[in-house]
């Protein structure tokens, strides 16, 4: 970017302002701190020129927003055009109650929703399996049939809203009673919009919400990306995940690695399976963490962009722009909330949310103050979304593209971030890719170790979180917490009785039927587990059924 002569002109400054300036400085405000460095433990330097950047190639490294490699941004105009889509996950105790949720937020302006389900929902259990004690409607909504589903967006119309639902084992099947609802409400399937997030590896790497091994769950994963590009072609098929791997307790930059590392396992298998790469690499999107380090999460956005474009077109061949575009939702960082002093949060989650904004989101969460305590209240949700409105409305930081580009340090960051993420994956190809890494417990330990490390910086206060480590006060018990009635559980079996004493049970056994015979074979299931929705079979029974055929999933013990 700089001329040879101009780049030593700029570090003989530096070396002269270090000697003649800052050494005084120090002397008689010495630095908080021998070593600085990002959330993530990357290194920063006191200052950053352009000598930080000369090796930077504008139309190389950077471009035009909307252009190739997308650093700047996916869209040519981003939010001069259009505003990220407000969601706020959102789901608990009974379909009722989240419906009721789901409109109050949609009355206040959230412009998307987004679905969080129970546990057993999330590992294909229906409310009264003996499994579900206990969890029912808890930390999401209790889904067992379409019936639940139709209740669920009842007054809702589904062509005019756009919904994101955070399942993954039994994704197809949640998708297929979404595809069944929309029809009932005479919306064809051509005209929904939305995404599921069907990422099933980094729920082997951190979460756990699995059901079925590896090979099958990649099978499903396939069915519903050739299904979807042909059936659903607004919807977006998976939403790889980066989001709990952050959570889990891995940096940035690991963040960015193994999440990219999972998708090229999907596109892998998405072209072994006989896709062509173009047909289903545009409907492909990303779910990133917003961590309170706020310039180092907008460098990591940026790097993550520039390089999914670099692989998708160097490494896949791909042809349509659209196929390197990397779009994500962001969620505000659940780990990062404290139970200690709960208000501060919403200054946490306000550093966060103007982090996925200055880094370009497509769309995004922000967690409620009160979620390390409880599910959130009314009160914390309408907060939450307000506090995304002002950043939008309020800010300014809408107002321009990639408003931080250009600033030594963002730049400095951005390629620091990228390369470290290559050579995770460079290690994880050397392993035989991310399924084989997560097989030898290779990304695990990296997490492992990188979250224990946090914890030492927390525990040494070397890393301040405020009033968890510093800045203590003594506090009284919490009020007005959000608490599932026990009556949902029970709810929700008498809801389960009279749907198998209704339905045509006959129906139902032969639906199950026929998808246990295409499960044994090569075939695309997903119209199979639409037909056995569609007969009122339950989440369960139709996760038996390929349990049967699959197997469980059971984890190793990774140290």
């Amino acid at each position: 970017m700089f001329d040879d002569k101009k780049i030593n002109e700029i570090k003989s400054s530096v070396d002269q302002w270090e000697k003649e300036v800052v050494e005084k400085s120090i002397s008689r405000f010495p630095e908080r701190k021998e070593k600085f460095t990002t959330g993530s433990n990357i290194e920063v330097n006191r200052l950053y020129t352009p000598v930080d950047v000369n090796e930077l190639n504008y139309n190389e490294d950077l471009g035009l927003p909307g252009e190739y490699p997308f650093t700047r941004g996916v869209q040519s105009t981003m939010y001069r055009g259009r505003l990220w889509t407000m969601r706020q996950y959102a789901g608990f105790a009974s379909a009722e109650e989240s419906n009721g949720r789901y409109k109050y937020l949609l009355e206040q302006g959230q412009t998307g929703l987004s679905v969080a389900f129970d546990l057993p929902t999330q590992i294909g259990y229906d409310s009264d399996d003996g499994l579900s004690e206990g969890e029912v409607g808890k930390v999401g909504v209790a889904i067992d049939s379409l019936k639940d589903m139709e209740t669920l967006f009842d007054g809702i119309p589904l062509d005019k809203v756009s919904t994101s639902m955070t399942i993954n084992a039994p994704a197809s099947v949640l998708l297929a009673m979404y595809i069944a609802v929309a029809e009932k409400q005479g919306v064809s399937k051509e005209k929904l919009r939305g995404t599921i997030q069907n990422d099933i590896l980094k729920e082997y790497i951190a979460r756990g919400t699995y059901i079925f091994p590896p090979e099958p769950s990649m099978r499903l994963i396939t069915n519903i990306f050739e299904y979807c590009s042909k059936e659903v072609p607004g919807w977006n098929t998976i939403s790889i995940s980066g989001y709990h791997i952050r959570e889990a307790g891995s940096t940035a930059s690991q963040e960015v690695a193994f999440t990219l590392a999972d998708g090229i396992a999907y596109v892998e298998a998405a072209i072994k399976a006989g896709l062509d790469v173009d047909d289903f690499a545009p409907r492909l999107s990303f779910f990133f963490n917003a961590h309170n380090d706020l310039l180092e999460e907008v460098a990591k956005y940026r790097a993550a962009r520039r390089l999914w474009a670099k692989i998708m077109k160097e490494r896949f061949n791909a042809k349509n722009s659209k196929s390197m575009q990397l779009k994500f939702h962001t969620q505000t960082a659940g780990s990062t909330l404290t139970a200690q002093q709960p208000d501060n949060n919403i200054i946490r989650v306000t550093i966060q949310t103007l982090a996925a904004v200055l880094g370009g989101t497509q769309s995004l969460h922000t967690n409620s103050r009160d979620e390390a305590l409880a599910l959130p209240t009314e009160d914390s949700v309408r907060i939450a979304l307000r506090t995304q409105q002002i950043v939008a409305h309020e800010s300014g930081v809408t107002e321009t593209i990639d408003p931080l580009a250009g600033s030594y340090y963002i730049e400095n960051l951005t390629n620091k971030i990228e390369e470290e993420a290559l050579r995770y994956i460079e290690s994880i190809d050397e392993l035989g890719g991310a399924p084989k890494a997560i097989e030898k417990g290779y990304i695990q330990k990296e997490i492992q170790n990188a979250a224990y490390r946090y914890q030492m910086e927390v525990e040494s206060l070397d890393r301040i979180v405020v009033g968890v480590n510093k800045f203590k006060i003594e506090e009284t018990d919490k009020k007005e917490l959000l608490k599932v009635d026990k009556t949902v559980e029970i709810s929700q079996k008498e809801k389960l009785k009279v749907l198998r004493s209704e339905r045509n049970n006959e129906d139902v056994e032969k639906a199950l039927n026929t998808l246990k015979e295409k499960a044994n074979t090569q075939e695309n299931l997903m119209p199979f587990i639409l037909d056995a929705v569609k007969t009122y079979a339950t989440l369960g029974e139709i996760c038996n059924v390929l349990r049967e055929v699959f197997g469980e999933y059971q984890q190793s013990v990774i140290l």
